[in-house]
């Protein structure tokens, strides 16, 4: 019995961040709906991404003071910077065009392109050379088809809408507002590509940060606070109508609720916690798992409509999506430098804050 109990033990441990970035995907297939009847009630964007990260910082901050204050580096001026610029390509940027591009396409299209992360990341990856090509292996050249597929993936959703997929009957679930047309499918298309290519150098850029910062929650916490400063400064500029910061005790709340509770900070501590242990590339490997999820949803429950070229490109996108994470997962055992050893020093560093870090999801 000790045995199998071992035995079971060691596979919980082994596959715990992939049961944790599949949960993640499930909480993210939720949010696109919740977000998209807020948007469509009327909550402008940019004010859902300043109160979701306020939200998020609040809920955050008495879990990284208290459970991480032994573990916690100093702050310096490089880090307090390195932070800022991490908030600006977390929150600043990526998500504030990523949801107002949601306005103009789809939660379905939206959830497709996220798929694109994952090659974005490898590219920049290889161009800092923090990742290794082998073209001579196998496994290297599958990760070099496997991007260029994905990008090919990408260019048939942005360039080719295609026809309308033909609705099997009546939804199930009505969207408050989703009867107006927001789309322009041009426009929504290039702020979503923006959207991945920040949100790809944020995986590389917050996989180095944790080597000299390794308290996951703390780091959450300063990208949220940093990042809703950001964020509202940006709103302050673009959004002159005071009204607009006014919401009721109705979906826009619960949206910045589920948000900010939730997503930018239950979420992205779990996503911190993943590219410590296994790298920014694995914790892309997931997306898919959500763009079934938000299509099946949307198609058939929702009623949205689903375009034959945006259901095309996802699909090339996940096949090449998977390739480059074939080419990635046991690559001739050879390591790319983010996730090299540690010395000594920062190797006690790191099992300490990972000692914390397993009790919280």
């Amino acid at each position: 019995m000790a045995k199998n109990g071992a035995y079971f033990v060691g596979i919980y441990r082994k596959f715990k961040p992939h049961l944790l970035m599949f949960s993640t995907q499930i909480f993210y297939t939720l949010l696109y709906f919740i977000t998209e009847a807020s948007f469509n009630h009327g909550m402008n964007p940019h004010v859902y991404v300043t109160y979701r990260h306020i939200v998020a910082g609040v809920v955050m901050l008495p879990f990284a003071y208290f459970l991480e204050r032994k573990i916690r580096p100093k702050l310096t001026p490089a880090l307090l910077a390195e932070i800022f610029i991490l908030s600006l390509l977390g929150v600043g940027l990526t998500l504030n065009t990523y949801f107002a591009s949601l306005r103009y396409t789809s939660p379905t299209f939206l959830a497709s392109m996220v798929n694109t992360i994952a090659s974005l990341t490898f590219v920049i990856a290889v161009v800092l050379r923090l990742e290794v090509v082998d073209i001579r292996n196998p496994r290297g050249i599958a990760k070099v088809l496997g991007t260029l597929i994905s990008l090919a993936g990408v260019m048939t959703m942005t360039l080719y809408k295609g026809p309308i997929v033909k609705s099997l009957g009546q939804p199930l679930i009505q969207i408050q507002g989703n009867g107006v047309t927001h789309e322009n499918w041009l426009k929504g298309s290039l702020l979503t590509v923006s959207s991945c290519i920040t949100w790809s150098l944020w995986y590389i850029m917050q996989a180095l940060t944790l080597k000299r910062y390794p308290a996951q929650l703390s780091l959450t916490t300063w990208m949220c606070f940093v990042g809703g400063a950001q964020s509202a400064f940006f709103t302050v500029i673009v959004q002159h109508n005071r009204a607009a910061w006014t919401i009721g005790f109705d979906i826009d709340f619960w949206s910045v609720i589920y948000g900010g509770v939730i997503c930018s900070g239950l979420l992205i501590f779990i996503q911190l916690w993943c590219t410590e242990e296994k790298g920014p590339v694995f914790v892309t490997m997931f997306n898919p798992v959500s763009t079934i999820l938000v299509a099946v949803l949307a198609y058939f429950v929702m009623g949205e409509k689903l375009y034959t070229g945006s259901i095309l490109g996802a699909i090339i996108v996940i096949i090449g999506l998977y390739m480059l994470l074939w080419g990635k997962d046991e690559d001739g055992g050879v390591q790319t430098k983010l996730e090299e050893p540690k010395d000594n020093k920062a190797n006690n560093n790191v099992s300490a804050g990972k000692d914390v870090a397993h009790d919280v999801p």
